[in-house]
Formats: C-alpha cells, structure tokens, sequence
C-alpha cells in the first residue's frame, strides 16, 4: 500500500491512499481514478466531508438514569446517523459541499447540531434509542437496518426545517404511485393535540388555537424532498454473489447516500467501492462526548474521518438497507430510469423491484400522521440495559431480522 502525505484546509496527515489500479473508484455516485495523483486528493476530500458518528463515553445519561455510552450496541444507531446526515447534507448544501476544518457554515453546523449526543437533539442518540422502544428495542438493544430506518422515519415527523418524506420500501419494491402520493399530497398531517391538547408542546397547542396551518398543510403538487430506505435480504447467512454487481452499482447513482449493514456483530455506513472491496465508514471507535454548550464552538475534527475502511463484498452479512434522496420529482423519475437500466433490465434475479402501481393484494397505503412529541409526554426513564455474562448470551432477536450489534 502506498503512502502519502496531504494537506486539507490546514491539516497535515499521512494516510494510506487507494492502489493504483485501473478500476475506478466510485464514492455516493462520483467516479475518480486512483492512477491520476491529483483524484487521490479529491477522495480524500471526498470522505472527509461526511459526517462520521462513533461511540461516545461520558455523554448525558439517555432518559436521566440510563445509558451514559453506546459502546458495545450502538453501531447501526450511529451507521443511521450517519447515512441520514448525508441526505440532511444532499438536502440543504448539495452533494459537492465540502468541510473544511476553518469555516464553520452555518448550515453545516446546524445540521452537526442535530446529531450531538444531548436529549434536545433531534437525530441524537438519546432520541433514536429512546424512539427504539417503540419498534420493540429497549434502550441498548441492537438495531437492524429496518429498525434504524423506521425509527429515523418517526424522528423527521418532528423537523419541520429539513420538511424530509422518508419512506421505506416494503417487501423488496418500490411503489412509484405510493412514494409520489406521499411527496406531493395533498392530505393533512394531524396531530394528536388536535383532540389532546395537554400531551403536546406548548408551540403546537398555540398553532391548533389560532386555527394555523403552517406546517402541517402540504400544497397538492409541492415535492418535498424524499429519501428512500430499500432494506433487502441478499442470501441466507452469507452475500449471494449474483447481487454483488447491482449492489455496487448503486453507489454509481447520484441520488445514493449509501447504505447501511456490515458483517456478522459490526455494523457499517458504506459509501462506495472499486474493483470488489466496498468502502465504508466505521463506528466502532470510542470517543469522548463533545459538550458544546461548554465551548464557544463544537470542536468538529472528531466527526470527519481521515481514513476510510474497506472490506471484500463477499464478507457482507446479507442483511441490508440502500439509501437514496432525490430532492425532486424530475431527479426521482431519474432515479427510477437508472435503477431499471443498471439493475432490473440486466439481472435475472433483481435485488428489487419497481412497480408503478401498489400491487392489488397489499393493504392500502397508510398515510402519515404526525404525532406529539412523544419525548415530552414519555416516561424519560424507561430503558432496560443489557448486561450479559458471555458472549452466548448475547443472542439475536427473532422477528425475522437479523440484528448487528
């Protein structure tokens, strides 16, 4: 492996650059060639500029009395948080936003906000786990790559900001009617104070009086921008190497935000590939809690990574979730093109499917309601830690879901 040195926005650090090869190296839907000195810079850039979430130590304990770090069950918590940091990035600063470590934007820094590991965070690690409950997973419980998903989905019903429709793909395929008619209804969304004015935020309470509809009115015909969970099962306990090429291929499309999975007791946040080695994201380092309400300003090197991990796509545990956002209508119908040329037009056996209309024998779409702040009425010191004797006992849940810890 070669070495080199470089320099970003004023760090120096050497790191372990990509082999000169003739296979490109394709990272959330952008192309560079390792053979080219200057590309070898750009991917470094490129990694950098995602967010990168870890264990933390020493944080405020979740619920008051709970967990005070996620090591040991945390990883696909943060592996979530991090393929959604990537679209609240596609979202509001473009797919070509890159961080420095000196100008501290604005948006960038309200985005980080989101996701520090404090209970009025709204993506934190508290609120995930606390979210977790009602998919089943006490606190410190493993996540799967559904879990995540459903639980990331209830959390934006509350960030009126990003305004993101986050839906997941039921039983490998995608509805096309059923993913428009969500962005761009013209139905309501509803909340609970309408009828329970005591369990909501006194915010909402004012809005439900005054007859207000801003913010919980969608205009017929107004996308709101959408990201799109695909979980998929690719085998039985190990990768079936039919899927490896479409697999890969997803990280080509520049709607991708990556995916989330990783191998038997570790979980990962992927973001490309070259050759048959995906590239990935690893959560599995413990770092100190970042305070910043002790601090003039959040001292953010420790969400960037330097340098990025890799692994043979034949020791991918099958259990995955694709990611992609697309934040119009025109870049979804893209979207869809691309996946039947790249993936469905040349495969006998498709990782998925897309379908234009729901299938007759499903149950009709459920639409969305949102619901009061579930972390202001709920009983904030309900969790369950898990404390295990051996290795044996740390046994997978049995939902049907294989669970990564």
């Amino acid at each position: 492996m070669d070495a080199a040195c470089a320099t970003y926005e004023g760090i120096s650090f050497e790191h372990d650059i990509f082999p000169r090869t003739k296979e490109p190296v394709w990272i959330l839907g952008k192309e560079y060639v390792t053979n080219r000195g200057d590309d070898n810079t750009k991917i470094t850039r490129d990694i950098m500029s995602r967010l990168w979430f870890t264990y933390r130590k020493n944080f405020p304990a979740i619920g008051g009395t709970g967990p005070t770090t996620d090591t040991g069950w945390g990883c696909m918590l943060r592996c979530g948080q991090m393929i959604f940091s990537q679209a609240l990035m596609y979202r509001h600063l473009g797919r070509d936003w890159q961080w420095d470590s000196v100008t501290m934007h604005p948006v960038y820094m309200q985005i980080l906000q989101n996701f520090l590991d404090k209970k009025d965070s709204l993506y934190s690690i508290h609120q995930i786990a606390q979210m977790g409950v009602s998919e089943g997973k006490p606190v410190g419980s493993w996540f799967g790559p559904n879990t995540i998903a459903q639980v990331l989905k209830k959390l934006t019903s509350f960030d009126d900001w990003s305004s993101l429709c986050v839906h997941i793909a039921m039983d490998n395929t995608v509805i096309i009617d059923d993913i428009k008619l969500l962005c761009k209804g013209d139905w309501v969304l509803r909340t609970h104070c309408e009828t329970t004015h005591n369990s909501c935020t006194s915010s909402e309470r004012d809005r439900w009086r005054s007859g207000s509809k801003e913010g919980v009115k969608h205009r017929k015909n107004q996308w709101r921008p959408l990201l799109l969970f695909i979980p998929l099962r690719l085998g039985l306990s190990e990768m079936n190497s039919v899927y490896n090429e479409p697999f890969k291929a997803c990280f080509k499309f520049r709607y991708s935000v990556g995916a989330i999975g990783g191998k038997p007791n570790h979980a990962y946040y992927f973001i490309g590939f070259y050759g048959n080695n995906l590239l990935f994201l690893d959560p599995h380092t413990t770092q100190q809690a970042v305070n910043p309400e002790k601090m003039s300003q959040i001292p953010d090197e420790s969400y960037h990574c330097v340098h990025p991990s890799r692994m043979n796509i034949s020791d991918l545990d099958p259990s995955i979730a694709l990611g992609f956002f697309c934040k119009t209508e025109e870049e979804f119908d893209d979207l869809c093109e691309q996946i039947n040329e790249h993936i469905l037009s040349c495969q006998r056996r498709p990782m998925f499917e897309v379908a234009k209309k729901r299938p007759p024998h499903w149950p009709s779409l459920e639409l969305p309601q949102r619901l009061c702040d579930e972390f202001n009425c709920s009983h904030q010191s309900d969790f369950t830690e898990l404390n295990y004797e051996s290795d044996e006992e740390q046994e997978f849940d049995t939902d049907g879901e294989y669970e990564i810890l």
